[in-house]
């Protein structure tokens, strides 16, 4: 990564104009008109790449300074795929209102905040805060990328065999922040029914000693009151979803409803081996590079980051989500096949795609500035 100059550097005229005096006129024109900073400054075109280190990738809670990489390479994500500058910011603090103030203290400078790799619960409450506070749209890529990108695949998913979401029934493995927010953008994509399973087994709500964020997600699923193990859960259904380190026996998925999808997310280690996966379900897509159907976060943030930017949008809607995970599916929705549900991320129609319908939805819910 570098910070290059737009514009020459060669001379004092050149100089005169990128430094003194020359700023000092941008300067005053944006303190007289301050809507002057978005078209005269990179801030409205350039996003912050925050962590505090606590949920990096599969490594865990391995700090600022051995997370730096992985938000380095956000950045270069997000120049690469939706022409957009990054910034990365690691934090050496793991207080959720710490980090609320510093990055609220930080927004005069970006155009919108990418939360990454910061841990579960503590991102629902940082996000929150920081939508509220800021005008600027605040998005927490582990929660919403990972549930725009693979709502795009099991619409497709369905496209190609003939089915309606209302008529899935979904489990997921996984209640952080992935499993939690693609269970919700799941529902409000239209999923009949999802049961969600955590290390101790099938969320509901009889049962005991439930977060905030699990008992709200307990009152939004299981419609079929389902007990136990996500083994139990497995027996008849559609679509299993893995968003946790956990492994699925395969005498489990071989209790899954015939022509089952099979969405096994873990890195490096899918809950369920491909392999296995292909040996009952129609569809099977994981979170690795080196197998078919990579849901993969690339496909969504840059996209979504530069609809919202496009038109100033002051935060990135439900709506706006759902609008990107319909234009990502149908980008190959003329081209389905059981391993190829979902676009490359190198297919240069995907960022253009996304970032006009995330446009299109700000404007329409009354987001947008510009």
């Amino acid at each position: 990564m570098e910070i290059a100059a737009t514009i020459p550097l060669e001379n004092r005229d050149d100089l005169s104009i990128a430094y003194t005096p020359g700023v000092a006129r941008v300067c005053s024109a944006i303190a007289a008109e301050p809507a002057l900073f978005d078209e005269y400054t990179w801030a409205s075109r350039t996003v912050a790449v925050v962590t505090d280190g606590t949920a990096v990738l599969g490594l865990g809670n391995i700090g600022p300074r051995a997370a730096m990489p992985v938000m380095e390479g956000k950045a270069v994500l997000f120049k690469q795929f939706g022409g957009i500058d990054a910034v990365p910011i690691c934090l050496d603090t793991t207080d959720p209102d710490e980090i609320v103030e510093t990055v609220a203290r930080l927004a005069p400078s970006f155009g919108g905040i990418n939360l990454e790799d910061i841990s579960a619960p503590r991102c629902f409450a940082i996000e929150a805060m920081l939508a509220e506070r800021l005008d600027i749209p605040v998005f927490h890529d582990d929660q919403h990328g990972t549930a725009v990108v693979a709502t795009a695949a099991l619409e497709n998913a369905a496209r190609l065999t003939g089915r309606d979401l209302a008529d899935l029934r979904v489990v997921v493995s996984g209640a952080g922040a992935a499993g939690v927010a693609v269970t919700k953008m799941l529902l409000a994509a239209g999923v009949g029914d999802i049961a969600v399973a955590d290390s101790r087994g099938i969320i509901h709500l009889g049962r005991e000693n439930l977060t905030l964020v699990k008992s709200e997600l307990a009152t939004l699923t299981n419609r079929a009151g389902l007990t136990g193990s996500i083994e139990d859960a497995l027996e008849g259904a559609d679509v299993f979803v893995g968003l946790s380190s956990g492994q699925v026996p395969e005498s489990a998925v071989a209790t899954m409803a015939p022509d089952s999808f099979i969405f096994a997310m873990a890195n490096p280690d899918p809950e369920v081996h491909p392999d296995v996966a292909h040996k009952y379900a129609a569809v099977v897509a994981t979170g690795r590079s080196d197998y078919p159907n990579q849901i993969n976060n690339v496909l969504a943030f840059p996209g979504i980051f530069r609809g919202a930017l496009d038109v100033r949008a002051t935060s990135i809607t439900e709506g706006m989500k759902l609008a990107a995970a319909d234009a990502l599916a149908a980008v190959v929705a003329d081209e389905l096949r059981a391993d190829h549900i979902i676009p490359s991320p190198f297919d240069p129609r995907v960022a253009p795609a996304v970032a006009s319908a995330v446009s299109s939805a700000a404007r329409a819910e009354g987001v947008a500035r510009a």
